[in-house]
């Protein structure tokens, strides 16, 4: 079945996404706040409002950041204003995360290599929802996966609300990111990378695919569009995800779950 990316709900952590790639991002809101570090999302300041009221939250995010060593920093309103943007709820708290440091995707696979390892990731084409991010970094590392590709444009990156759905597996699972998506593929390919990509009208089944024991990038779509057509031309083959009739697609985190799943069991039992 085709991939989906699906956008991100009301419910979503009130997070505000640094416009360039070397700006911080700014969490808020102490629901937001309190999510944020218990995940351990890494942190380089906790603003907290002048005579703020002291509830729970604010207690358990006081204890939280003072434990992780991060600075506490109080301001007036005003300044807290400023710094969580104008339009942003942030009742009395913001959380400074410092700008992702992205892998290279070759140099990811070089280093995989290197250890005696067969590389096994997975490339988002288009993905949007930062929770569909965290939740494919978390199966990657779940399924003896080796790192997630992003592109740099028209994609979701590793956001706060991302390494919060990841559960903690973003801290030991790297993202590369590609200034362009189909030129990273290619350039894997060319260092015997093969390319699968996830699609309803696959070439085969996923449980016709077979071949398990070579470098492995799986490529997932976002909703509606799925693969863009110069990434789908890039891919060695597209499989499909058997599915009932009644389901129109899959999320694209449950998607590449899956795929890593049945990619996995195929090596655990080549190596038997």
């Amino acid at each position: 079945a085709r991939a989906t990316d699906r956008p991100a709900g009301a419910d979503a952590p009130r997070a505000r996404r640094a416009k360039q790639q070397d700006e911080s991002e700014v969490v808020t809101g102490r629901n937001s706040v309190v999510e944020a570090l218990r995940a351990k999302i890494p942190a380089t300041a906790l603003y907290i409002a002048s005579r703020i009221e002291y509830d729970d939250r604010v207690k358990e995010v006081l204890s939280l950041a003072t434990g992780r060593g991060i600075p506490v920093l109080e301001v007036m309103r005003p300044e807290l204003d400023r710094i969580a943007g104008h339009d942003a709820v942030h009742q009395g708290l913001a959380l400074k995360v410092p700008p992702y440091e992205y892998a290279d995707a070759i140099e990811l696979l070089d280093k995989t290599i290197s250890r005696g390892q067969v590389p096994l990731m997975v490339a988002l084409d288009g993905i949007t929802d930062p929770r569909n991010l965290g939740a494919i970094i978390r199966s990657v590392a779940a399924f003896g996966g080796h790192g997630v590709i992003v592109p740099q444009r028209r994609s979701v990156g590793l956001t706060a609300s991302a390494w919060k759905t990841s559960a903690g597996a973003a801290a030991r699972t790297p993202v590369a990111m590609a200034s362009n998506l189909t030129q990273t593929l290619k350039a894997l390919k060319q260092r015997g990378v093969f390319v699968v990509g996830l699609d309803g009208g696959g070439d085969m089944s996923l449980h016709e695919f077979t071949l398990a024991d070579r470098p492995i990038v799986v490529v997932v779509g976002s909703e509606g569009k799925g693969l863009s057509r110069l990434v789908t031309e890039t891919c060695d083959t597209i499989v499909s995800i058997p599915i009932g009739a009644s389901t129109e697609s899959l999320n694209a985190g449950i998607a590449a779950s899956v795929t890593l799943y049945e990619i996995g069991k195929l090596r655990a039992a080549k190596r038997k």
